[in-house]
C-alpha cells in the first residue's frame, strides 16, 4: 500500500479506502450487510495491507457502521484516518434533524463522536448538498468544529462543481477552513464527473475519492453470463441494480472481463485499476466496500499489478461520454478563433 496526499493538506492516506457503508445488517435484505465478525475480518484486511483510510456515515446502518469501526479503531486510534459524513436524515418527521445547518451539524457530530467513542474526527464530510442552507452559513459553521479541535479536515460528497469552489473561494478569502477533498460517484460506466468535478479537483488542488468503483456490482461481471455473453436478470427491486444495469453498462462490463481473462484477473481488480490509473485527471483514491473477507481480498489484490497503456485506451475507448458544452466547442472549434495560427507554437507548462 501507499499513500497519498489528500488535496492541498500533509494529510496522508492509502491509496484504496475501506468503506464502511456495509457494516452491519440494520438494513436487511434493501441493502444487505456484513455482520460484526465479518466487518472485524473486512477490516483487519486492509489493514494488514497498509490501510489507514477509512470512511463511514453517521446514517450507515442505522448508526451500527460507525460504532463498528469506533470498536475496530480504538486500540490504535491515532493510526487511522478516520472519516465520517452528516447531512441526511436521522429522523424523517423532524426539520431540523437533516440538512448542512449548523443545528443539525453539531447534533450529528456529537452523535458520531459518542457512537465511534473518539474525541475528533479525521475528516468530516458533507453527505449532500443542501439548498437550504447558505454556503456561508456552512463553511463557517465547518470552520468553527475546526477550531475546537473535534473536526481536523473537511470534505463534501455528492456537490456540483460550482458549490464546492463558491465554498473554497469564500473560505480562502475570510481566513476559513476549506475543503481539501470531494466524494463522488466515478467509474467506467459513471463519468459524468470529468466535465465540471474532476477539473475543478485538479485545478484547485482538491482531493478525490471515488465511491461506486464497481458500479453497483456491474463492472464485477455478476449481470453478464460468461458462456454466452448475454445479461444476467437482476432484480428491479434492488435500487442498485435499476440503477445501474442497461445494455450500455453490461456491455462495458463486458470488456472488462475480457481485459481480466487476458491477465488471469478478477473483473474487480480490472475496474479499480482503471480508476487508479487515472493520473492525467488527478490522484483518485476509489472507496472499496465488501460484505465478506473474500471480496475485500479480491478488492485489495488490485495493488499488485497495473494495467497496459493498451489496455487503459480499450477501456477508455469503450466507456468514454460526451463532454458537451462548452468543452467540446473550446477544446475543437473556438481554438482557431481564440489563438489564431499560435496555438502550435505556444509552449504550455500547465497540465
Amino acid at each position: 500500500m501507499r499513500y497519498k496526499l489528500l488535496g492541498k493538506s500533509g494529510l496522508r492516506v492509502s491509496e484504496l479506502c475501506l468503506g464502511a457503508m456495509t457494516f452491519g445488517e440494520d438494513w436487511g435484505s434493501m441493502l444487505p450487510g456484513a455482520s460484526k465478525e465479518e466487518a472485524k475480518k473486512i477490516f483487519d484486511l486492509i489493514v494488514s495491507k497498509g490501510g489507514n483510510f477509512i470512511d463511514t456515515a453517521n446514517v450507515y446502518q442505522d448508526g451500527t457502521s460507525e460504532k463498528y469501526v469506533g470498536e475496530f479503531v480504538s486500540a490504535e486510534r491515532e493510526k487511522f484516518v478516520l472519516a465520517t459524513k452528516y447531512t441526511l436524515t436521522t429522523n424523517p418527521n423532524d426539520p431540523n434533524a437533516s440538512g448542512n445547518h449548523r443545528k443539525n451539524l453539531v447534533q450529528s457530530l456529537e452523535a458520531s463522536l459518542k457512537r465511534l467513542n473518539t474525541r475528533y474526527i479525521d475528516l468530516l464530510w458533507v453527505h449532500i448538498w443542501d439548498p437550504l442552507t447558505p454556503i456561508e452559513e456552512l463553511v463557517r459553521s465547518l470552520d468553527d468544529l475546526i477550531r475546537s479541535g473535534k473536526v481536523l479536515y473537511l470534505g463534501i460528497s455528492d456537490s456540483p462543481a460550482w458549490v464546492v469552489s463558491h465554498a473554497n473561494a469564500i473560505a480562502d478569502l475570510r481566513g476559513w477552513s476549506s475543503f481539501i477533498g470531494i466524494q463522488i460517484m466515478y467509474s467506467l460506466i459513471e463519468r459524468s464527473a470529468e466535465r465540471e468535478l474532476l477539473p475543478m479537483a485538479r485545478a484547485l488542488d482538491i482531493g478525490v475519492t471515488a465511491r461506486s468503483p464497481l458500479g453497483g456490482g456491474v463492472l464485477s461481471g455478476k449481470y453478464i453470463k460468461q458462456d454466452s455473453k448475454e445479461q444476467k436478470r437482476f432484480d428491479v427491486n434492488n435500487p442498485m441494480s435499476a440503477s445501474f444495469v442497461n445494455e450500455r453498462t453490461v456491455s462495458i462490463a463486458t470488456e472488462v472481463q475480457t481485459i481480466a481473462n487476458e491477465m488471469n484477473r478478477t473483473p474487480s481488480q480490472i475496474a479499480l485499476n482503471w480508476i487508479r490509473q487515472q493520473h492525467d485527471r488527478g490522484i483518485i483514491i476509489p472507496i472499496v466496500g465488501a460484505r465478506t473477507e473474500a471480496q475485500i481480498k479480491d478488492n485489495s489484490a488490485c495493488l499488485d499489478f497495473e494495467l497496459t497503456a493498451d489496455q487503459l485506451r480499450r477501456l477508455d475507448e469503450k466507456s468514454k461520454i460526451q463532454l458537451g458544452f462548452p468543452h467540446d466547442f473550446i477544446s475543437e472549434a473556438a481554438r482557431i478563433f481564440t489563438y489564431g495560427n499560435t496555438f502550435s507554437l505556444t509552449d504550455n507548462h500547465r497540465p
